[in-house]
């Protein structure tokens, strides 16, 4: 067996199952948040739950959808995260001081103290990721990610549905 694993990959011009992106991206995004997760675990957040705290930190009051936005991440599911942040008075909605019908979320003083506390756990997991992986590889790897984020993907075909009635 190689010692790189990109050479035991398929080299076929048409890429098998063992090839899907999407697959190999949640597989590596899980491993990574689980890890996130266990170090962040003693300041009672999730690395989602730290993402909201800090975007909000970083940039200020936001609506939900702007939010979602940053995030990439569905309306739905970032209600979801929110709820707890706002249970335990980190995040507040307020009226926006441009439009008081427009809800904004806003870093609660709370937040800020459990932000900057989290932030310490951030720094070991990062120096922790960077230290197995290689800084500059994690920096490469970074840069590549944020490039798929900022892609736009259009089907410009559709998946046939008479492939599955063939089979049914």
């Amino acid at each position: 067996m190689s010692a790189n694993p990109s050479a035991n990959q398929s080299a076929s011009p048409t890429p098998g199952f063992q090839d899907c992106n999407c697959l190999a991206i949640r597989q590596a995004a899980r491993h990574v948040t689980q890890f996130y997760d266990q170090l962040f675990a003693p300041t009672g957040l999730r690395a989602t739950q730290f993402a909201i705290l800090s975007r909000l930190n970083r940039e200020g009051p936001m609506t939900i959808n702007t939010l979602a936005a940053a995030l990439v991440m569905d309306r739905t599911t970032l209600g979801r995260n929110i709820l707890p942040l706002q249970r335990d008075g980190f995040v507040e909605i307020v009226a926006s001081l441009t439009d008081r019908r427009r809800r904004e979320l806003r870093l609660s003083p709370a937040g800020a103290a459990k932000f900057r506390a989290a932030s310490e756990c951030w720094r070991v997991a990062q120096t922790r990721f960077d230290a197995v992986y290689g800084a500059e590889r994690a920096a490469t790897l970074r840069g590549l990610l944020r490039e798929v984020v900022a892609s736009e993907f259009a089907a410009e075909e559709q998946c046939s549905t008479a492939a599955l009635s063939e089979r049914g």
